[in-house]
């Protein structure tokens, strides 16, 4: 069975590659980076290790790598052929590789089923994937299918002496929606649901939510790392907070059983407690405006629960931490600090988190914003 990969980072070559392997593809992996390609195409194996104590490492082989900038052809080609088509490559950059992924399935010749999946955070990945390569010239007379998919894995930044070594956490979790599906591809350590949306926002708002509050809460007390973070009580309580917040949420919408759930915030925060990750609070914290957006991870909950008549403190509280985060080396932090100079931090609050003045949200991250503001003028003077 041949595989055709999309991101060859840390999180293609640690969690989607390896799970390939491991239901027994050949795996192409596709980037643009030439370090890591050229690495893949000459020693065509590589080792993932586990940070955790007395978990080997594991040997992923039958990998190569092509670099789509210089080779397009060969990337077309071995699409043409594949049994299974994955991404990991963040959802902006999907627009940019459903063209080379059209191409590659009008070539195709056999009738054998080619599965696409996008395993991106977010919502309708492969469904968006799927838009951007009918917008690019279609599937030809491909028997493709594009079932959605929900994924999580930790893979903190890092680096090795070997450029194809990565280390992961141990949990990982793979959501794979079944609609639509004439038969499953063969992969191992995948779960099969009937509808995706539930497990997509329960790890959205769950996973993601938790991370970045943890990020921008941590960031607020001078930490370097998620889990020096969860150390602090302060940061620790909002987090937990905010969990059973948007836990409450998904109870009421998809009705997830409320003992489970709470053993699975409990358990996504011993994750983030890992003191072997290291996972820095910059890598988590990055893309303030991304994270911001009215539908990701902090106002799309905190929005529904005013919707339902519940005010959600922790969330406005680190949604307001957000928008007083600021590195210098991050692009949208750096955007959005300048917006709150320049305009305000109304106006920026209505650009891009898309908020009226008026609206009670609105009033509640206000009120955590300018507590955070007075609280760092406190410790300057």
């Amino acid at each position: 069975m041949k595989a055709v990969h999309f991101g060859a980072g840390n999180i293609g070559r640690g969690f989607i590659g390896l799970l390939l392997n491991q239901s027994g593809y050949e795996v192409a992996f596709v980037d643009i980076n030439d370090t890591v390609i050229q690495a893949l195409e000459d020693k065509r194996f590589y080792e993932v290790g586990f940070a955790e104590e007395g978990v080997d490492n594991v040997l992923v082989d039958r990998v190569r790598g092509v670099n789509s900038l210089t080779d397009p052809e060969r990337v077309i080609a071995l699409i043409a052929e594949a049994d299974l088509v994955t991404t990991a490559v963040g959802p902006t950059l999907l627009p940019k590789v459903a063209p080379l992924i059209s191409e590659g399935l009008r070539e195709r010749v056999t009738s054998a089923p080619v599965y696409v999946i996008a395993c991106e955070n977010m919502i309708g990945g492969s469904a968006s994937l799927h838009q951007a390569i009918e917008a690019s010239g279609g599937i030809g007379t491909a028997n493709a299918s594009f079932p959605n998919a929900a994924v999580d894995r930790i893979v903190p930044l890092q680096q090795h002496a070997d450029p194809l070594f990565v280390e992961v956490e141990t949990f990982y979790e793979w959501v794979i929606e079944t609609k639509g599906l004439a038969e499953r591809p063969p992969l191992q350590g995948v779960t099969w649901v009937d509808e995706i949306g539930p497990y997509i926002e329960r790890k959205l708002f769950t996973v993601n939510t938790g991370h970045a509050i943890a990020s921008y809460i941590g960031s607020l007390f001078g930490k370097a790392t998620i889990d020096e973070a969860l150390k602090d009580r302060r940061v620790r309580q909002v987090v937990q907070g905010a969990l059973y917040e948007t836990g409450w949420l998904l109870l009421e919408k998809y009705g997830f059983e409320a003992k489970e759930h709470s053993q699975y915030i409990q358990k996504i925060i011993k994750r983030f407690e890992n003191p072997k990750l290291k996972d820095e609070v910059s890598r988590v914290a990055r893309s303030p405006i991304r994270k911001l957006g009215p539908s990701d991870r902090l106002v799309k909950p905190a929005r529904e629960l005013i919707d339902n008549g519940i005010e959600p403190n922790e969330l406005a509280y680190g949604i307001a931490a957000a928008l007083t985060y600021y590195n210098p080396e991050d692009s949208e932090s750096s955007e959005l600090n300048l917006s709150i100079e320049e305009d305000g931090i109304v106006s920026t609050v209505e650009k891009y988190l898309q908020l009226h003045e008026d609206d009670t949200l609105t009033k509640l991250i206000l009120e955590q914003y300018h507590l955070i503001r007075e609280q760092e003028k406190a410790q300057v003077s």
